[in-house]
């Protein structure tokens, strides 16, 4: 039996818009978005990232 890989879930800066940031989400929070204070190497600030669409 082989096991089901997590998707990779992109993080984009609400500033700037870039991606920065990959994870692996569960399906079982999948369906809520996430949004996190992450450091933007762009911004050269730490800034808020939200989930965005694949």
């Amino acid at each position: 039996m082989a096991a089901k890989k997590k998707p990779f879930t992109k993080f984009q800066c609400g500033t700037c818009k870039e991606i920065n940031y990959f994870i692996k989400k569960s399906k079982a929070v999948a369906e809520v978005k996430l949004e996190l204070k992450k450091f933007c190497k762009h911004c050269k600030k730490r800034t808020a990232h939200k989930e965005t669409k694949k």
